[in-house]
């Protein structure tokens, strides 16, 4: 009698544990189907980002060893806004680098974070882009001395970060955001800011966005 008494206790412990388990499960599994409701429902869209003035202080390239070697600086001002009327954009990390054809050319710049953006906010940021002596490929040496020869060049400003969104009292997980500006410079006209070379920043252009 003993015995059964207690195989008797263990059945119900193992019963109170599927019991425990199936309503540990049960509350996980509502509290996903209202995470994927409330993202349905307001639906984040992508912030959107502007880069309104570049300007190219220096841009000098140089044989002096066995690979070319490129000196860039380059002030940038990108404008980024908030389109949600409902959610609110965490920035935990923004790097700010230039690259020419794919090559990265400069440092990153990284702003000081964390940095929260409501709804509708915009934000103008104007991060100097360095990079001294950097290793460039002799393929894009002889490609950049063929446009600066024709009187232009065409570099991009990107952005690689880390993103959160906001609703009320509840923040998502970490998402991972990439921007990406073309930056246009040609060979300056009248009362335009003149940088290396001769080139001036073209127009504003809007950048592509990636979440």
């Amino acid at each position: 009698m003993g015995k059964d008494c207690g195989n008797h206790g263990d059945d119900e412990f193992k019963r109170s544990c599927r019991r425990l388990l199936a309503i540990l499960l049960t509350l996980a599994l509502i509290a996903g189907v209202i995470a994927l409701i409330v993202y349905l429902v307001l639906r984040p869209t992508h912030p959107r980002f502007v880069l309104q003035d570049a300007t190219l202080r220096q841009l000098d390239l140089t044989n002096n060893t066995s690979a070319p070697l490129l000196s860039t600086v380059t002030q940038v001002t990108i404008a980024s806004r908030n389109p949600n009327a409902r959610v609110g954009v965490h920035y935990d990390r923004l790097d700010f680098y230039a690259s020419y054809k794919y090559q990265q050319v400069t440092l990153a710049s990284r702003l000081p974070a964390p940095i929260y953006q409501g709804h509708g906010d915009v934000d103008v940021w104007s991060p100097v882009l360095a990079g001294p002596n950097v290793p460039f490929a002799p393929f894009l040496a002889d490609a950049m001395r063929k446009d600066l020869a024709n009187g232009y060049i065409m570099m991009e400003v990107r952005i690689d970060g880390r993103v959160r969104w906001k609703v009320g009292s509840w923040t998502s997980g970490h998402y991972h955001i990439f921007v990406t500006c073309p930056a246009y410079f040609i060979s300056s006209g009248a009362n335009r800011v003149v940088g290396a070379h001769g080139l001036r920043f073209q127009t504003p252009t809007y950048c592509r966005v990636e979440v």
